[in-house]
Parts: C-alpha cells; sequence; structure tokens
C-alpha cells in the first residue's frame, strides 16, 4: 500500500447545509448525485450522507456521536492566518472548541467543529514547512532541536 491519502469523506447529515459551510469558508467544490467533491491540495474531502456512507462501509451507524479521536487539521502560513480561519468558521456556523493558543511544539493552533461535528485543528507550527501550494512537508525530527 502507498503511503498516501486520496479521499476524506466526512458523513454529513445535510449535504446542502455541509456545502453551504465549507463555501462560506471559502471552499469551491462540485456536487454529483448528493456527493459534494472538494479539491484540497494533492488529495479530496467528500461531503456524503451520513446514513449513505454508513451503508457503503457496511456499518451499522447507531447515531452516537460524540469524539471519534480523529480530527482534521489544516496548517497556515501565521499565527494571525490562524484566527482568521477559526472567525471565518465560526462566522459560518462552526463551534470553536479550543481558542487559538501557543502551543508546546512552538507553534500556535485553535480547534472548531463544523456544523457535523467534525473537528478541525488549525494550526501555524513553524517545523512543517508549505510550499506555495500548501502542502506540507515532514520534518526530519532528529534535525530538529
Amino acid at each position: 500500500m502507498e503511503q498516501r491519502i486520496s479521499l476524506i469523506t466526512l458523513g454529513v447529515t445535510d449535504v446542502a447545509r455541509a456545502k453551504a459551510f465549507y463555501e462560506h469558508l471559502g471552499w469551491r467544490g462540485q456536487e454529483v448525485e448528493e456527493t459534494v467533491f472538494l479539491q484540497a491540495g494533492g488529495l479530496a474531502l467528500v461531503l456524503w450522507g451520513r446514513d449513505k456512507l454508513a451503508d457503503d462501509a457496511g456499518i451499522d451507524d447507531r447515531g452516537t456521536d460524540g469524539f471519534g479521536g480523529v480530527t482534521l487539521a489544516q496548517n497556515v502560513r501565521s499565527r494571525a492566518e490562524v484566527d482568521e480561519v477559526i472567525a471565518v468558521a465560526v462566522a459560518a456556523g462552526a463551534e470553536m472548541t479550543r481558542p487559538a493558543r501557543e502551543t508546546f511544539y512552538g507553534g500556535y493552533a485553535g480547534y472548531f467543529t463544523d456544523p457535523d461535528g467534525h473537528v478541525w485543528e488549525i494550526a501555524w507550527n513553524p517545523a512543517f514547512p508549505l510550499a506555495e501550494d500548501g502542502t506540507i512537508t515532514v520534518p526530519d525530527f532528529g534535525a530538529i532541536g
């Protein structure tokens, strides 16, 4: 198996609401057969009905939401951009779960949840350089410090 992720699919309760939320954040995508595809650098974020996703995966969705041990993260280019992105998300209907603050790794980050409870971290991390297209490079941790 190659070390890469092609798609991240979020099961949402209302595709139109989820699409509107992400559009408010400035994301643009294509809707095909009640599924929204958003290009996100070298991968795609997909918004699909939660019931359809569970059925497709062969999972009995009991509707017991809560933290599932997964977060999505976007690294940005500055501390100020962390605050800006979180403010836009809150204005679009996100719930801020942790205001941005200094991190143990020398960066700055905060968290919010989208309308379906998916957790997002917005972070500035000086050790993870961003290319112009937004892709990150995982540093050589042995060389840091």
